[in-house]
């Protein structure tokens, strides 16, 4: 495995135990860069710099700090491209990549560097027991643990997600040899044992530090996990332990940086420039650690890089009135800046004179309180990015409560009519004339509507149109309705493109993948 050429082993110098930062002071550790490796795990402070280590691997730009909401929201056609957008990124909107693809294999990278910075902690668990339980109780040691395996399911989550088979890599390599595909029933096998002790060992929300993984937080993954595999009673079953959260009552509290740690947020990429970002540009290799802040408000910026803009099929399928539009998107004339600006927004000329109209995202940028997103930052944000929050679990549980066997399909919409009857929000409760729920089939039309506009922009809807089948059928539905560039350029194979390849670099390094193994189509 291509990772394998960067051993995890280099931590135990101090290169990679400050990838993770988060805002509480509490959790700004002294700098252990002198540490010899036959001192390491001897103190709390050292095994706790090594899972600030795992987390870091979310914050590089071939996951949440880039790459991964290009992906995602590009390929669900969320966005539309401008023209100064990369080719890369333009690839994910067109489906025109291939295993040379490089913010592909940076995910993958990204990943597999998160799997081994949590196999360190969880392989080395016996040494970590020799610290006196006077210095470090059992409880801490437990929760350390549980909080390396929430993390290492995660980035298998993503990868099996993502990829189909993957290596299953449970120990720090010692070789470079690397592994082979493991079939991807056992990869989900393996994230759902870490996780079922992730939910009895993590801390829960009202005793953890923000920012780290919770009981609260596996027992979410672990509920999506089952409803990716069609398991629906044990979603269900997970879902129900997911306790003290709640919708916020203002939407856009959930993506502002003041607010990003309310009681909707269940699991979040931490982000904090003042906790420095000098690597920002080479976080996939760079062992610095100095990353703690997101591209995503420069990127999307409709007053910044503008690369990219709220697709005219996402826009559509608002019902009319809904407040939810206004927290997401920027139309011209709309103030900002603290109400001292007024957005002039102009629509993307096409090659036939025609004019595609365009907005701005609202949803995770700095504009509601200064001018730029280069005002304070640079290039960067300070904004959480949420992976899992508690409007999405209201709306799995309303899937899993549906298709489960002997559901009630009144309790399932019940579940759908807590997000829409948010404080501010307070749409129409389901039934609607637009939206029957009478039978399964309507109501699974309605709850991706609903998943659509609640979750826009937030890496949620290719998962969703992967897992319902849907995703070959969605793009020949949005096709006529993007931008001419974007219909020509378009060459979906609903039998090829449901996953992404193995990137090329990992079949040439690694001995037990060859391209025979590679994903259909590539």
């Amino acid at each position: 495995m291509k990772i394998f050429r960067f051993l995890f082993i280099a931590l135990l110098f101090g290169a990679l135990v400050l990838s993770f930062s988060c805002k509480e002071e509490n959790l700004e550790l002294s700098n252990p860069n002198n540490l010899a490796p036959d001192t390491y795990f001897k103190t709390e402070a050292q095994v706790q710099s090594a899972v600030n280590a795992i987390y870091g691997s979310l914050q590089t730009r071939g996951l949440y700090n880039r790459h991964i909401w290009f992906g995602y929201d590009n390929m669900s056609h969320e966005n539309c491209g401008n023209p100064q957008l990369e080719a890369d990124k333009r690839q994910y909107l067109n489906f025109s990549f291939d295993a040379s693809h490089i913010p592909i294999a940076a995910f993958w990278e990204s990943c597999f560097r998160g799997i081994n910075k949590a196999n360190f902690v969880i392989n080395n668990r016996d040494i970590i027991d020799e610290i006196p339980d006077a210095q470090l109780s059992t409880a801490r040691k437990n929760k350390f643990e549980g909080e390396a395996k929430f993390l290492r399911a995660l980035y298998y989550f993503m990868l099996v997600t993502r990829f189909g088979d993957v290596p299953l890599m449970l120990e720090v390599p010692e070789d470079q040899e690397g592994l082979p595909r493991t079939e991807a029933s056992l990869i989900w096998d393996q994230i759902e044992s870490d996780l079922q002790y992730a939910t009895t060992n993590c801390l829960s929300r009202d005793n953890e530090d923000l920012g780290r993984a919770t009981s609260g937080a596996a027992w979410a993954l672990l509920g999506k996990a089952r409803l990716f595999q069609k398991d629906y009673q044990g979603a269900m079953d997970a879902f129900n332990n997911v306790s003290g959260y709640s919708l916020e009552d203002t939407y856009f509290n959930n993506f502002m940086e003041e607010t990003e740690h309310g009681v909707e947020a269940i699991f979040s990429v931490e982000f904090n420039i003042s906790a420095g970002n000098a690597n920002r540009w080479d976080s996939d290799r760079s062992d610095q650690g100095l990353n703690e802040s997101c591209f995503r408000g420069q990127e999307y910026g409709v007053f910044n890089w503008y690369n990219v803009f709220p697709s005219v099929d996402l826009r559509n399928e608002f019902e009319a009135n809904d407040p939810r539009y206004g927290y997401c998107f920027y139309e011209n004339g709309d103030l900002y800046n603290n109400g001292e600006d007024t957005a002039v927004i102009t629509d993307l000329e096409q090659s036939d004179g025609s004019f595609y109209p365009r907005v701005g995202w609202r949803k995770y940028q700095n504009y509601y309180k200064q001018p730029s997103e280069g005002t304070v930052s640079g290039e960067a944000s300070g904004i959480n990015m949420k992976i899992i929050r508690y409007a999405d679990v209201l709306l799995m549980m309303a899937e899993a409560e549906a298709n489960r066997s002997g559901g009630d399909l009144a309790t399932a919409v019940g579940y759908m009519n807590q997000v829409r009857a948010r404080a501010d929000v307070n749409m129409p409760a389901y039934p609607t004339a637009d939206y029957p729920v009478s039978t399964l089939a309507e109501f699974m039309v309605a709850l991706e509507h609903e998943r659509k506009v609640e979750l826009c922009g937030e890496q949620v809807r290719l998962p969703d149109l992967v897992r319902w089948g849907r995703l070959a059928a969605f793009i020949n539905e949005v096709k006529p309705s993007l931008p001419l560039q974007e219909q020509n350029e378009l060459v979906f194979n609903a039998t090829t493109h449901i996953l992404w390849p193995i990137p090329q670099g990992e079949i040439d390094a690694n001995i037990n993948i060859s391209q025979a193994d590679q994903n259909s189509g590539y």
